[in-house]
């Protein structure tokens, strides 16, 4: 067994599971993916009756499977003080609200202050060494909720729970112009745009993409619109919106500048996930940010 083994998951074999193979174990009541138990297997993370197993064994009421849920591992990023927001954190995941204008990842390698780097150097300071693992993305200049996982095996359950559409993220947006809906669903396949790095439009041949929205309030020129993901295609919500005929406002790249704010008025403002670890269903809120409250607040006043 490798010592760097910090946590275990314990899973006492009751009367129904009997005569299953260690493997239907895994798979089955524990939701451990095949690809997980590969690197389990690999790093003696399995085991049976405190004892390294093979995955065809037959288990017995009452005997007890192991699972190394958590293992000493280093710093995936050079850490660097960076700020950010903590909205919860235990030994699992960690949920944190990002600040518009920080990048969740280095896009080239000399690259500094980004989110990643803040969060190891958080973690380096309590003492806690581990891989940054985010569950998903938000742009640069989206600010909001974002999953961290604290271990490959959180992160397995986090990535099941977003490929289910049981992870729900809800957005706020100031878009341009007055919706002629109030509830509705965009249905658009996203794709990429051509000649552009990272730009996505719509078109017939792209991947299906699922956004449900709901006007929240109108005024005069915008409307403040609650968003929510059914499926997580780059720039999603800013596509479907420009496409509809409502950029979100100071989208540089898919609408105009504004002199409201400086950058996308977009934040994921909501999470719902089931936790890793206990299996209960929490959800994180984090309010507007002061750039989209003032905007707010200006588009009120010209009504």
């Amino acid at each position: 067994m490798q010592s760097n083994i910090k946590k275990w998951l314990t899973y006492v074999v009751p009367s129904d599971m009997a005569g299953k193979t260690v493997q239907e174990i895994l798979t089955g009541p524990l939701s451990i993916s095949r690809r997980m138990i590969q690197k389990l297997t690999r790093t003696k993370g399995i085991l049976y009756n405190d004892k390294p197993t093979f995955l065809k064994r037959p288990v017995k009421e009452g005997h007890v499977i192991k699972v190394a849920t958590s293992v000493e591992e280093h710093l995936s990023i050079a850490p660097e003080p960076v700020a950010f927001d903590i909205v919860f954190e235990d030994e699992e995941l960690l949920i944190v609200n990002k600040p518009p204008g920080v990048n969740v990842h280095p896009v080239r390698p000399d690259q500094k202050e980004t989110l990643a780097a803040g969060i190891a150097y958080h973690w380096l300071k309590k003492g806690e060494t581990a891989k940054v693992r985010f569950v998903h993305r938000l742009d640069r200049d989206t600010s909001g909720l974002l999953v961290v996982a604290k271990s490959m095996y959180a992160h397995q359950q986090l990535d099941r729970q977003l490929r289910e559409r049981s992870l729900k993220r809800e957005y706020l947006a100031l878009v341009e112009g007055q919706m002629a809906k109030l509830t509705g669903t965009f249905t658009y396949p996203i794709g990429r745009a051509k000649n552009h790095a990272t730009k996505r439009m719509v078109r017939p041949d792209g991947e299906p993409a699922i956004t449900h929205y709901h006007v929240r309030e109108t005024f005069a020129h915008a409307s403040l619109v609650e968003l929510s993901l059914e499926t997580g295609r780059t720039h999603q919500i800013r596509v479907h919106l420009a496409h509809a005929g409502h950029p979100v406002i100071g989208d540089r790249l898919y609408g105009s500048p504004s002199p409201l704010i400086q950058r996308q008025a977009l934040h994921a403002f909501r999470l719902t996930l089931q936790h890793p670890g206990t299996k209960e269903e929490l959800t994180f809120t984090a309010d507007l940010p002061d750039d989209m409250k003032n905007a707010v607040a200006q588009f009120r006043e010209q009504r």
